[in-house]
């Protein structure tokens, strides 16, 4: 009964990340009050939860289709920040939220989009694949990329986000991984509070974030929500539309449509307001809103059908 509760908290995670941006947004003093020393470890026991989840089958599910995930992970980690690139310098975006908005673009795939993932009969076993794999590379790929494409904005320090990342996203991890490998009947019999405690940590990051910035998102909601949708649509499309061009079949093509779409905001949100400044992270407190909402309507859609699946592409 207990872990049913869990599943259901889960799984409408959309709910309490809309409810958790209105209370900020309204009653914002509480959320505020956090500092980001207490955001970032909250994000570190985030990333610790997702690693006691995952099993030694996930990453041999990588090895069995590397074509296609190389394919997948190429496009997360090009996609999303070039057309956050051009979003920043066709609407000529102040420097802070255009250098939020390339950081968010350059984050690994959500924790949360494996859920959608399923929810969407999609290719479950991909999506954990290109997740794992963008979340292992997110030390070097999500600073690297920020300085290539924002250093001309601001001056990006790269090395000390390398570092940040390592110990907020790569270390608790693998120390998740260690406990779920070495205690794994022990974890087994908690494994679904892990889930429950990333969404409820996710939301609290973002929450905070608005919070923060309630006064500055009173004048500037309606064009984020804006350019947060066009490029959550164009990474939707986008995705979907690289795994025809290399004939992938229909539940992969639906995977990495979410992963293009759907970017680890949270972790966007702590490195923009430790390296920048609380401003730089409303772009990925408000995408989350926004890639949570839009997924999970295009999940209940392609709920509705089984796709039947074409040839496997060769590998």
């Amino acid at each position: 009964m207990f872990e049913k509760v869990l599943s259901v908290y889960t799984r409408y995670f959309a709910l309490w990340v809309i409810l958790g941006g209105l209370a900020a947004y309204f009653w914002p003093a509480p959320l505020a009050s956090l500092d980001r020393r207490s955001v970032n470890g909250v994000f570190a026991l985030t990333m610790f939860g997702i690693g006691a989840v995952l099993q030694a089958e996930d990453f041999r599910r990588i090895m069995q289709r590397p074509s296609i995930v190389l394919i997948g992970t190429v496009t997360q980690y090009t996609l999303m920040p070039l057309v956050a690139y051009a979003i920043a310098n066709v609407f000529r975006l102040e420097p802070q939220i255009a250098v939020g908005l390339i950081l968010t673009a350059a984050a690994p795939g959500a924790m949360s989009s494996s859920v959608v993932s399923y929810i969407a009969k999609a290719d479950l076993a991909y999506s954990v694949s290109l997740t794992t794999v963008s979340t292992l590379l997110a030390p070097l790929a999500t600073p690297g990329l920020t300085y290539l494409l924002a250093r001309s904005i601001l001056k990006v320090p790269a090395w000390d986000m390398l570092v940040e990342v390592v110990l907020l996203v790569i270390v608790p991890l693998f120390i998740g991984f260690g406990v779920r490998h070495f205690f794994a009947k022990k974890v087994e019999k908690i494994a679904a509070v892990f889930p429950a405690i990333s969404v409820t940590f996710i939301v609290l990051i973002c929450s905070r974030t608005i919070a923060a910035n309630r006064d500055s998102l009173l004048g500037m909601t309606g064009m984020l929500l804006a350019i947060g949708v066009l490029m959550n649509v164009l990474g939707l499309v986008g995705g979907y539309l690289v795994a025809w061009v290399f004939g992938m079949d229909v539940p992969q093509r639906r995977s990495l449509a979410i992963e293009g779409g759907m970017q680890n905001a949270g972790l966007g949100a702590v490195l923009a307001s430790e390296h920048f400044s609380d401003k730089a992270a409303m772009p990925a407190a408000v995408f989350v809103f926004i890639c949570i909402i839009t997924a999970s309507l295009l999940a209940a859609y392609w709920q509705r059908t089984r796709p039947r699946p074409v040839a496997q592409m060769a590998e």
